[in-house]
């Protein structure tokens, strides 16, 4: 005498899945505000960052969440800080940029 048992497992419920993922937060819309060699007043946003991706140079003060802003109106200079660092500072219209010496 053979006793052959055919069981089947179904799920116990539905796949809901679709409606339980249906949410997503908007874009924050980091990055650069304005571009090297741009004109910028005091108070303007250069840089809305996580972290600092990008330093503090002349004339740029960083807010409570990161963000870079200039403090006197100017041009836009993204400069190098050491090896592996940036910075971006504000230089007034009627001063040139420094040149960095190699």
């Amino acid at each position: 005498m053979e006793i052959r048992l055919d069981l089947q497992l179904f799920a116990s419920h539905k796949g809901v899945s679709s409606t339980k993922n249906g949410r997503d937060s908007a874009g924050r819309r980091l990055g650069a505000k304005l571009a090297d060699g741009q004109f910028c007043h005091s108070g303007s946003i250069i840089y809305r960052q996580r972290g600092t991706k990008i330093h503090p140079g002349a004339n740029v003060k960083i807010a409570k969440d990161d963000t870079l802003f200039a403090t006197i109106d100017g041009v836009v200079k993204y400069e190098r800080l050491g090896k592996d660092r940036k910075k971006v500072s504000v230089y007034p219209v009627n001063q040139a940029a420094p040149v960095a010496s190699k």
